[in-house]
């Protein structure tokens, strides 16, 4: 799966800028990316939000214990890929249907979020239990929502494009060729709003999360870590 995004929904993160910086890099543009995407994924689909948002996934060599989702509901673009062990108690927690799946749970999980503020973001994360990681974006405010689960069994990865944006990816290799060395694994266990403005642990939400610059031999720019001892945070 692929989201990329513009600078005027998400500022592309201090510590990647530097990285792609300190290692200059070969990159491309967020188009030549998707373009990229679509052309080496067979059966892709994409969905574009005017100039600023590009989703694209594939069901192509996919996990059958990790499948990748894609839901629209009430212009909220939801791109899910992993399984919930939990999905059967949250339906019944957001009131769902038996038939709704991962994408839509977390759609809903979000909206009770945006709509019942100040709930804090890490209750809903911390509410799903399983292999997971998604992309939601809420056209109806421009916000955007990433989260990765706490073993980092599902991959995602973030980085720059050449035109400065911000593009996520499960493909390390994609995200590779595009963004150079401004290129980081999202931290597991953490989520990125743009409603809060920062990279949090949903875990450990007071704890401060820091870029550690990458060795020249790795494929990284940099490698994000949740400081402090692991203090848990509430699930119920």
């Amino acid at each position: 799966m692929l989201g990329v995004f513009s600078g005027s929904i998400m500022s592309p993160p201090e510590e990647l800028v530097a990285a792609g910086c300190r290692t200059p890099s070969p990159k491309i543009t967020s188009a030549a990316l998707v373009k990229r995407f679509l052309d080496t994924k067979p059966s892709s689909v994409s969905v574009r939000t005017g100039d600023d948002v590009h989703l694209a996934y594939t069901h192509h060599n996919e996990s059958p214990l990790q499948p990748r989702a894609f839901a629209v509901k009430d212009e909220i673009f939801c791109l899910f890929e992993g399984a919930l062990d939990n999905l059967g108690s949250l339906r019944q927690q957001y009131g769902l249907a038996k038939s709704a799946n991962e994408v839509i749970l977390v759609i809903e999980a979000y909206k009770a979020l945006r709509d019942r503020a100040p709930y804090p973001p890490n209750h809903v994360v911390g509410h799903l239990s399983g292999n997971f990681a998604f992309i939601v974006f809420d056209k109806a405010t421009s916000t955007l929502f990433v989260a990765s689960d706490q073993f980092g069994k599902v991959p995602l990865y973030w980085g720059i494009t050449a035109d400065g944006y911000v593009a996520f990816a499960d493909d390390a290799e994609l995200l590779k060729g595009a963004c150079g060395k401004s290129l980081a694994s999202f931290p597991q266990g953490c989520f990125f709003s743009t409603a809060v403005g920062e990279l949090r642990s949903f875990e450990n939400p007071k704890n401060k999360i820091t870029a550690v610059p990458a060795k020249e031999e790795e494929i990284w720019g940099a490698t994000f870590k949740v400081e402090g001892p692991a203090v848990l945070a509430a699930r119920e």
